[in-house]
């Protein structure tokens, strides 16, 4: 068994991916112990000693907070936040953000500045750990007071409610308890509101975005390589002197990168009849590393975001202060995640272009990619399914950062909708996929034309591969398997295996 140490230490993407892909157990260090040990203490001391309201803690919450809570009613009043905060409607989201999710929640609690007993963090590190998931639903956060509904419905099961995803089963959070023989947790004082305050389901999603970004960024590249050998491209545009007197660092990585995928070619060295290739293709570097730049801007920026504490009222022994602040206010996830899905949609943008001058005929390719257009339609059509979710990446690239809706009786009279902008950036990603993977299945195509000629070995490789699944197309056929396929091997292999060999 394998487990990875909560410390006070930051997060990396590389450790959360490893957390997921290795199935490590959580475990609390002792330095985070002690940390949350002394934070429950002074919050327990300060609440028996102050004469003082402390906003969530001895009062009601949001437009409410003027409300005095007796001390008999503390414990009470944490449970009923959770149960009337848990609002959440629409698609269930995907566990393994659920899984991040309780790993950034237990990791920011950790820091010992939100006042949370340790056996309430310890509830949450077993339910990650036995993979009890919270059923937790994608709509219902305005990425403003924390992500309230979707982070009540992730606590609920830790006092006997909601639902959970356990042996890949939706169930009962209670029976579910009783069987792992966990008795429900009575909250104390300030738990409640340090469960649900915070950015965890937008900064959940954001991590599981950049994880998939970054892999797709390193396939379009691939891609737009192999796309680029099949439609008998240039290769100058590619050439580095071009790019270092640009100095985008992302546009020299691309370069870079297409420069080695293609070392070896028969067909990238060849005479061109040609002067200039379409912009789709000439400017591969340019729109490709422009996207990548904003990658690794908005990894800068959930990097601090995963790693900071952001529920309220914040707590510093130390300073003997309780604060209540705005650390729970999603605006830096929300331009990040707005500029992230702007990012990946022009990857997606770019993709159908090349894809739509493979089937163009053009460049002694034969019409939608047959041999005997007419009688067969082809890649046709496939061309069109990318266009559809170009045009649906653009409808979804409408920033949700300029939105904001008053709420809580003028309370909170800006929000961030955050949440809504992380949940439309995994469908532009998720879009993005699909489009790069229709590109892939049309340049193997469009290769096979090309024979005998070869292209890298690194590219043949990838289409001797790609070929087990999904094979070169003699007549038309069902092309949405072959498409589903294609997908799946984007999805499931890892593209270092092409790019860094």
């Amino acid at each position: 068994m394998k487990h990875y140490h909560i410390t006070p230490d930051n997060l990396t993407f590389e450790s959360i991916e490893k957390i997921l892909r290795c199935d490590y157990y959580l475990k609390l260090s002792e330095e985070s112990i002690r940390r949350i040990e002394r934070c429950r203490s002074y919050l327990d001391e300060k609440i028996a000693t102050s004469t003082e309201p402390i906003y969530g803690v001895t009062t009601g919450f949001g437009s409410l907070c003027n409300h005095i809570i007796s001390d008999k009613d503390l414990s009470v009043l944490q449970k009923n936040l959770l149960m009337s905060h848990a609002c959440g409607v629409g698609e269930v989201i995907d566990k393994e953000i659920v899984k991040v999710m309780l790993l950034l929640k237990i990791h920011s609690l950790a820091y010992g500045n939100s006042g949370v007993k340790l056996s309430t963090i310890e509830r949450l590190i077993d339910m990650f750990n036995h993979d009890v998931l919270p059923v937790v639903y994608k709509y219902g956060s305005l990425g403003a007071s924390g992500d309230l509904a979707p982070l009540a419905h992730m606590s609920l099961p830790l006092i006997g409610m909601g639902e959970v995803w356990y042996k890949d089963k939706k169930s009962n959070a209670n029976s579910v308890l009783q069987k792992m023989k966990w008795e429900p947790l009575q909250l104390s004082s300030k738990e409640g509101l340090a469960l649900i305050n915070g950015t965890q389901f937008m900064s959940g999603f954001a991590v599981f975005c950049l994880l998939k970004a970054n892999s797709l960024s390193k396939w379009a590249d691939i891609i737009g390589a192999l796309s680029l050998d099949a439609f008998d491209g240039r290769i100058e545009p590619f050439l580095e002197q071009v790019h270092l007197i640009r100095q985008h660092r992302g546009q020299i990585e691309t370069a870079k990168n297409i420069r080695s995928l293609l070392n070896g070619s028969e067909l990238i060295g060849r005479k061109k009849s040609h002067v200039q290739d379409p912009y789709s293709f000439r400017c591969i570097p340019q729109v490709h590393g422009a996207s990548k730049d904003a990658i690794k801007y908005v990894e800068g920026v959930i990097y601090n975001e995963i790693n900071g504490v952001t529920d309220n009222p914040t707590i510093f022994p130390d300073d003997d202060l309780i604060i209540s602040a705005g650390n729970f206010h999603g605006q830096p996830v929300a331009l990040a995640m707005d500029f992230l899905s702007i990012a990946l949609a022009e990857l997606g943008s770019i993709s159908e272009r090349r894809i739509y001058r493979l089937v163009s005929g053009a460049r002694q390719l034969p019409s939608f990619l047959v041999a005997n257009p007419g009688l067969n339609s082809g890649f046709m059509i496939p061309q069109y399914t990318a266009a559809s979710l170009v045009s649906n990446n653009k409808q979804l690239c409408t920033p949700a950062s300029i939105d904001s809706i008053e709420s809580s009786q003028g309370q909170e009279d800006h929000v961030s909708m955050g949440a809504n902008g992380a949940v439309k950036t995994l469908q532009v990603i998720n879009n993005t996929e699909k489009i790069l993977a229709i590109e892939l299945f049309n340049s193997c195509q469009a290769l096979k034309f090309r024979r005998p000629a070869k292209s890298s070995p690194s590219l043949e490789k990838l289409v001797s591969n790609y070929s087990k699944s999904v094979p070169f197309i003699e007549n038309d056929t069902l092309m949405y398997t072959m498409i589903k396929n294609s997908v799946k091997i984007l999805n499931e292999t890892n593209p270092n295996l092409y790019l860094f060999e």
